[in-house]
């Protein structure tokens, strides 16, 4: 059996950096028509925005703020079947600024959305089950239900955001402590629970992941929105590892060179951290960016990194990245796998 099916990472996420112009701006060189793109201007203190094809154009999520959804004109204009079209008026600063600098992280989904009715709530689903990335968007109900995501196997890492309401971005991955168990987006905080299962009320499956009655997660006619994250063996991995305090830190295996990185303090309070192989093409790699803050890129050797064939190498002792025996959870996704379906090894930085 080949080592992956994905020989390039780049055929289903890509990082793209562009300049803003104040006016209609069609950035190329994607490579797909992306289903979720992700921007943050790099040179000041921006919102991030979120825009993906299910909710459509010109209506952004903030992971840096716990705001429902925007509904704007002339901002994010279209998805195009090499990138996606930018307008100049409504919000400018956070997506086309004059001048400014921006980072899009681009994933590509299923395309239009359809109708799964998989779970107890019918949900409309882009799944691309090649590279393990869904996005599900269903009107909530205030009971516990299942959400079908269209993934055919078990997301170890799901974003979800009531678009209805100001509330929290919430967050599952595989290693908290159960799943009873969410993090913020938009904030520091440690991993939380609640008494009973007021989020998630059980782990996900191959068809479905469950959600409670709590409004941030499942608000009684409420419009909600998840991308979802299945492991794909030479693309994606999702983590988990101990700090160690050392600026010799911990390895992270991936199986793959990484072109994007994310880590988050779980079980203490901490910042989360992007990295990227794009605005960091050599190492260290150490230009980062937090979702739940609207600051200016980093560049820093205190959050430094290296990117190498099969995984990540901690670079530095500082608490933010490399606490000891503070528990990080990682994603990851890949530029080249370790071994290509060809059993090509891949090279290193």
């Amino acid at each position: 059996m080949a080592y992956t099916t994905i020989n390039k990472g780049s055929d289903y996420f890509n990082t793209k950096l562009y300049t803003g112009n104040d006016t209609t701006n069609a950035i190329t060189g994607v490579n797909f028509q992306p289903d979720l793109v992700w921007i943050k201007g790099r040179d000041s203190a921006y919102n991030h925005q979120l825009v993906d094809i299910i909710r459509g154009v010109n209506k952004p999520l903030r992971s840096n703020l716990s705001v429902a959804e925007a509904t704007l004109s002339d901002s994010f204009n279209s998805f195009d079947s090499d990138g996606f079209t930018l307008g100049g008026d409504a919000e400018t600063d956070n997506f086309n600024n004059s001048g400014q600098n921006y980072v899009a992280w681009n994933w590509l989904g299923g395309g239009t959305g359809v109708s799964n009715t998989d779970g107890s709530i019918t949900s409309t689903v882009s799944a691309n089950t090649t590279s393990g990335f869904s996005i599900v968007s269903w009107t909530g109900n205030g009971s516990n239900s299942t959400i079908g995501h269209g993934l055919s196997t078990a997301p170890k890492m799901i974003i979800l955001k009531n678009r209805s309401q100001d509330s929290n971005w919430i967050v599952y991955n595989q290693n908290l402590s159960s799943y009873l168990w969410r993090l913020n987006l938009d904030s520091t905080s440690a991993e939380t629970s609640t008494s009973g299962s007021e989020y998630w009320t059980a782990y996900p499956t191959s068809s479905v992941f469950s959600v409670g009655t709590n409004f941030r997660i499942n608000g009684s006619s409420d419009n909600i929105i998840a991308y979802c994250f299945a492991e794909k063996k030479g693309f994606s991995k999702f983590g988990s590892h101990v700090g160690n305090g050392s600026t010799n830190g911990t390895f992270i295996y991936t199986g793959f060179k990484p072109a994007f990185f994310l880590l988050k303090p779980s079980s203490g309070t901490g910042q989360w951290f992007i990295w990227d192989s794009i605005r960091s093409p050599i190492n260290q790699v150490q230009k980062y960016l937090s979702p739940e803050a609207n600051f200016a890129e980093g560049d820093s050797s205190g959050a430094a990194v290296d990117f190498v064939s099969n995984g990540v190498k901690i670079r530095n002792s500082d608490g933010g990245i490399n606490q000891n025996g503070i528990t990080y959870i990682t994603m990851a996704f890949a530029e080249h796998p370790l071994v290509s379906s060809t059993g090509t090894p891949v090279t290193a930085r």
